[in-house]
């Protein structure tokens, strides 16, 4: 009884953490470049005096769905999608370097590109700035070229190149701020072998339909553990009323 009570109570108590995670995967459903959480159950036994025989359930965060979401083309030439394995290196709130795969880019007020949420995006040698009155090109290989805006096009110019990396996945954890960065705090060299599609934009990997099945399952589970600590509830009644009655 004892070990129903604490398994349930944890199980119920995780599982509604689960529930949490799928909903937070199902709002970033349509969010460019997101990756899914992937969460996972692991038993923990209680240590103290006698034997072992009580264990808690724990929530434990595997880490992140990498699997690669469908480009969908924009035609808008700041938007750029990591085609295969990669990441864009962007500059994080404190300074520190961080890494996600949304490629839809903007310019602020001085020029410097950004990304959608107001990033800072690095090239090989740090921030890029892009003139006023020029059309930029992305390249395959990440090189931001322009032409000046006018009636006739002048020649074309090379303003840097973005920052592509290709560090190890399992090194990687997602920061608060939902970008990726670094498990050990090392900043990995640009990948020569990371290329972009220009004018596209790559998807959420987030499968709605699987997300809504585990949702339900995950329901479902809740009450059941619900149903162990009723169970635990009665057994305890009823060996009370064999207590009292000898």
């Amino acid at each position: 009884m004892d070990r129903m009570i604490y398994t349930a109570m944890t199980g119920a108590k995780h599982i509604l953490e689960q529930q949490a995670t799928t909903a937070h995967n199902l709002a970033n459903s349509t969010s460019t470049g997101f990756k899914a959480q992937v969460d996972s159950f692991r038993a923990v036994p209680v240590i103290g005096q006698g034997l072992p025989t009580r264990a808690f359930v724990v929530d434990a965060t595997v880490g992140a769905d990498f699997n690669s979401g469908a480009i969908e083309h924009t035609g808008r030439a700041l938007d750029v999608a990591i085609q295969g394995d990669g990441w864009l290196a962007v500059q994080r709130p404190d300074g520190s370097e961080g890494y996600t795969r949304n490629g839809a880019l903007k310019l602020n007020e001085n020029g410097v590109l950004q990304t959608s949420s107001g990033l800072t995006v690095l090239g090989d040698g740090g921030p890029i700035s892009i003139p006023p009155n020029v059309s930029i090109t992305i390249g395959k290989d990440g090189t931001i070229s322009s032409v000046a805006d006018e009636s006739v096009p002048g020649p074309t110019n090379v303003i840097g190149r973005l920052k592509l990396v290709n560090p190890d996945t399992a090194n990687l954890k997602r920061s608060e701020e939902g970008l990726f960065v670094t498990k050990n705090g090392a900043l990995p060299e640009a990948d020569a072998s990371v290329s972009v599609v220009s004018g596209a934009l790559e998807s959420s990997n987030v499968n709605v339909v699987d997300a809504m099945v585990n949702m339900i399952s995950l329901a479902r589970q809740f009450d059941m553990q619900m149903k162990l600590v009723q169970s635990a509830e009665n057994n305890a009644n009823k060996a009370s009323q064999l207590f009292n009655m000898s």
